[in-house]
């Protein structure tokens, strides 16, 4: 079964990393989709730039409403995204927990539809 893990967080945390720090970040991302990739999990993954470059865009009653980012409701944003092919939700749960990410946001686990059954 597919499933999109969905990393959110506060994107301001990330603003005052040293280069160092940013490097270390990348390097923890870097050894998750490797050692995902080599259990074949992985399907796609990719990181998302900054909310403020975000789009909505909404139709009401036949008008349709774009609205520019940031969304400052929200204190955690979406910041990228793996999707992974796992036997179960509870396999899916252990890649997700893998993801650093989620020592300081939260991974959404969605399984994804499958039209085909």
């Amino acid at each position: 079964m597919k499933y999109m893990l969905n990393i959110y967080g506060d994107m301001s945390e990330y603003e005052d990393l040293t280069p160092e720090q940013n490097a270390e970040v990348m390097q923890a991302y870097d050894a998750f989709w490797q050692e995902a990739s080599k259990s074949g999990v992985i399907l796609a993954g990719e990181a998302l730039e900054q909310p403020e470059t975000a789009t909505a865009v909404k139709v009401r009653d036949g008008e349709r409403l774009v609205t520019d980012g940031p969304f400052p409701e929200t204190k955690e944003q979406l910041g990228g995204f793996y999707l992974v092919e796992c036997k179960d939700l509870d396999e899916a749960i252990e890649w997700a927990a893998k993801i650093p990410g989620a020592q300081n946001g939260t991974i959404e686990v969605r399984p994804v539809v499958n039209f085909e059954q």
